[in-house]
């Protein structure tokens, strides 16, 4: 590659946050001096680290976890030593009672009891027999890999907390980036046995730099800089020049409210592709600018609490699923790195509130939030009022793309006019407004350099999208027909299947026994004690109520097992019946065709 043309370019960087400074750094390890212009005081965007009186806060909590060798390779050669492996644990603190994530046998069942674990197989075993035949929302592809029961038990009071819209309204992509294969039958098998693929909701160990995320940005800024680049922070992208199709330059405003032009032969954004939209110089057309308009954001907010205590809680993070309280998740940032706190005698606690920009919760006066964090967090029972020493406030905007009901119609028509401009790239979360995590973030500014310096054809708006979430390719009519079949049959998992019917199975034997005993008699369960034929060593006692559980969990587990390898085998066969009748009368109609 010739090195001559790549310095001819001047590329400007809108937004310092993980996607914009990765961007400017592959730039800049390649011979380019790109301008970064970032609205902040500070880099990171979404990401970055803030500071008060020594106590370092991540704002939203972020792991770096990824499968992206490019995006790995980076972390490592930017932070070195101190980029540190930590140990993972979180939990869900619902009803009450604390529940271990991934889940763990004994905590779950003592926490849900014995008749809600019933009731909780039972209803994944309905939603297994009969699923939504379409999960378009989150609320469908939750409960066909849950459960009914389990979703409200579990999603539903959370994921309306953060969202702010009923999950009947949340699409179903947000599920299926943030907790991909994930369903019931993996978080159980995950108790016993470490699943053969990784899954990265279930991930015991993260990396993490010793002083939080901000640590890897800045020094990210730092290489920019000594390689020819300019970061500019407190400048913001008030206004963006075209000629057609072309971007000419950008106009920031500095906090002095003085304006500055800046040219530029490329351009590649970070920035909310909805404001980039309303920026526009000349404007948009009408219909872009109004789709653009639709698209919305939610916010949130962390009151950062300074705890005179060393210890409080083991966890990483905590999800709060109680309704009676607002926070929705508690970061314990020393837990992250003991860096993250500048002694050992105190503690320092994120309580993390979900709103909307302008609602009652985002216009709280910071002292009624610290007093609201303090009341919160005594509720919960992780911390006294009384031992809450200091605090402070951090609010974050468009933290989180809602994927509502009408979003991709609109998105459709943003980016159809966006993709259309010449020399400008959209990149990131908000750029490209999908929920991405940063190490996806962070690959769409790789993949913005390879186009614009090697000229390759990433899709970046592609980036960690579900194959079943690509727009669709039209197919001819039998390979509509065969998609259409497999929807409508789709194959019963054998083990998931025999899990579910086990575990009822198991624990109904378990409680029968257990009422048998206590209810008493002079001949106590004699029907059921006819079980011990089948069952060497089982009794209707106590201790017989435990060889019960394990029986009946194993038989059910044969029965159900057997029962979906025979469904199974069933639908195959009047599937193959289906589809060849299906082809023989297309095949006909073709031919009349003719």
């Amino acid at each position: 590659m010739s090195e001559s043309p790549d310095h001819r370019r001047d590329v400007v960087v809108i937004g310092a946050g993980p996607a914009g400074l990765t961007a400017a750094y592959d730039l800049a390890l390649r011979g380019v001096s790109p301008t970064v212009l970032e609205q902040g005081a500070m880099v990171g965007g979404l990401a970055r680290t803030e500071s008060y009186r020594g106590f370092h806060f991540d704002l939203g909590g972020h792991r770096f976890v990824t499968k992206s060798a490019p995006v790995e390779a980076i972390w490592r050669e930017v932070l070195g030593d101190d980029f540190v492996r930590r140990p993972r644990l979180s939990r869900i603190y619902y009803n009450g009672k604390f529940f271990h994530y991934p889940l763990k046998p004994v905590n779950a069942l003592a926490g849900l009891g014995p008749l809600q674990s019933v009731l909780v197989a039972i209803s994944y075993l309905r939603w297994q027999i009969a699923p939504y035949r379409r999960e378009e929302t989150f609320e469908q592809w939750v409960t066909n890999r849950f459960g009914r029961r389990l979703f409200r038990t579990f999603f539903k009071t959370y994921t309306e907390k953060v969202w702010g819209v009923s999950c009947s309204e949340l699409k179903a992509e947000w599920a299926a980036q943030r907790i991909k294969d994930l369903s019931l039958r993996t978080a159980v098998l995950s108790m016993f046995v470490r699943p053969g693929t990784t899954i990265k909701t279930l991930i015991e160990e993260f990396d993490y730099p010793r002083l939080g995320p901000g640590m890897m940005w800045n020094t990210m800024r730092e290489h920019v800089q000594r390689r020819g680049g300019t970061v500019r922070t407190g400048a913001e992208v008030v206004a963006i020049g075209r000629d057609g199709p072309r971007i000419r330059h950008v106009v920031i405003a500095a906090a002095d409210g003085t304006r500055e032009t800046i040219p530029g032969s490329d351009f590649i954004s970070s920035m909310p592709v909805s404001e980039l939209v309303t920026r526009l110089d000349p404007p948009a057309p009408p219909e872009v600018r109004a789709a653009a308009a639709q698209l919305s954001y939610r916010d949130f907010l962390t009151v950062c609490l300074i705890v005179d205590q060393p210890d409080l809680f083991p966890d990483n993070w905590i999800y709060i699923h109680d309704p009676t309280v607002q926070v929705g998740r508690i970061q314990n940032f020393k837990n992250w790195s003991p860096d993250m706190v500048p002694n050992g005698t105190q503690t320092s606690l994120g309580l993390e509130y979900f709103c909307t920009e302008g609602d009652a919760l985002w216009c709280m006066p910071d002292e009624d939030l610290i007093a609201l964090g303090r009341r919160e967090i005594a509720h919960v029972g992780l911390a006294r009022a009384e031992d809450i020493v200091d605090g402070c406030v951090r609010r974050v905007p468009k933290a989180y793309p809602i994927y509502d009901a009408r979003y991709r119609d609109h998105l459709d028509v943003v980016r159809r006019y966006v993709d259309g401009l010449a020399n400008l790239q959209t990149i990131g979360r908000n750029g490209l407004h999908r929920y991405n995590n940063q190490d996806h973030a962070m690959l769409t500014g790789i993949y913005a350099v390879d186009n614009l310096i090697d000229g390759r054809s990433h899709d970046l708006w592609s980036v960690n999208t579900d194959q079943e979430y690509h727009e669709e390719v039209r197919t001819p009519a039998v390979d509509a027909v065969d998609k259409a079949l497999e929807r409508a049959l789709s194959k019963l998992d054998r083990r998931a299947f025999g899990l579910a019917v086990g575990t009822v199975s198991g624990l109904l034997l378990f409680l029968a026994t257990l009422v048998l005993v206590v209810k008493g008699g002079p001949s106590v369960g004699k029907h059921l004690a006819l079980l011990g034929q089948y069952f060497p060593g089982y009794r209707v006692t106590a201790s017989g109520s435990l060889l019960g559980l394990l029986y009946g969990g194993a038989a059910g587990f044969v029965v159900g097992w057997s029962f979906a390898v025979i469904r199974n085998v069933v639908v195959f066969l009047y599937e193959s019946a289906m589809r060849r009748r299906i082809q023989s009368g297309i095949w006909g109609r073709f031919l009349d065709s003719i």
